[in-house]
């Protein structure tokens, strides 16, 4: 049976996963479970926010949190959450740190059939039966060529003052050398700062950061030409190639398929 904190919100739950449907904002509590576990949007998209960043989980993605990470989830737009948790001698071959992988036909498939009705109605897979499909899944996960959809969370404090100002207005075409100047640093040390402390580029940070964003907003029912002004692209076409590239799909046939 569901338990629901207000309308709008229904949770299952059993031993090997659970389901979610939230509305479009709701945000859990911190916490940090024993098992590791795939998070899968199968509508909406999802943020997982862990101390290493924000990865996102449109529904061309599931995103992977290991044993004892402290994390908390968000949903923008109405959002059906599927939760897999993993026994440890199969977490173990899919990362030690919180991760996205693009989701294949098949891996979608395996997720939605380990998390639907008959799981949480007394008729779902178990033993052996759902050690195999969890088998199944994991090779599909390492099998996935995808870079990860993550936003990396900066530490320092310049690189946090960037974050915290583009994050407000991510259509802010400032370049490096100007955001520089408005903090005190010169574009140079930002540079090395994005490199060693976040493993990529400004550029591509920020591309990161508008695509969530992007992300949000077409959740919200927003259409492709006003997400991607709102997201700093001077055409709608630059923002198609980019959003593309990224997750799979043009920004039309992922928000029409949500």
């Amino acid at each position: 049976m569901p338990t629901a904190r207000q309308p709008g919100i229904a949770s299952y739950l059993w031993p090997s996963g659970g389901r979610h449907l939230w509305p479009s904002g709701e945000t859990s509590e911190l916490q940090t479970h024993e098992r590791g576990h795939l998070v899968y949007a199968a509508t909406g998209v999802l943020a997982v926010h862990t101390e290493y960043g924000t990865s996102l989980a449109p529904a061309t993605r599931v995103a992977w949190t290991p044993a004892g990470f402290p994390h908390f989830h968000r949903a923008h737009g109405d959002t059906d959450i599927r939760i897999v948790f993993l026994a440890p001698s199969l977490a173990r071959l899919v990362s030690d740190r919180p991760a996205v992988f693009r989701t294949s036909g098949l891996a979608r498939e395996v997720l939605l059939a380990l998390t639907g009705p008959r799981n949480y109605e007394g008729s779902g897979y178990r033993g052996s039966a759902r050690a195999r499909l969890h088998r199944v899944l994991v090779d599909e996960l390492r099998e996935a060529p995808d870079p990860p959809l993550q936003l990396p969370a900066p530490q320092d404090d310049r690189l946090r003052a960037i974050a915290e100002r583009l994050h407000e207005n991510p259509a802010d075409n400032a370049t490096l050398a100007e955001l520089g100047k408005a903090i005190g640093a010169s574009a140079r040390t930002l540079s090395r700062l994005f490199h060693d402390e976040l493993g990529m580029t400004f550029y591509e940070w920020r591309t990161q950061l508008r695509i969530y964003h992007a992300l949000v907003l077409l959740a919200d029912g927003h259409d492709t030409v006003r997400t991607a002004y709102a997201c700093g692209w001077a055409n709608p076409s630059g923002f198609i190639a980019a959003f593309t590239a990224i997750i799979g799909t043009t920004p039309g046939r992922y928000r029409s398929g949500r």
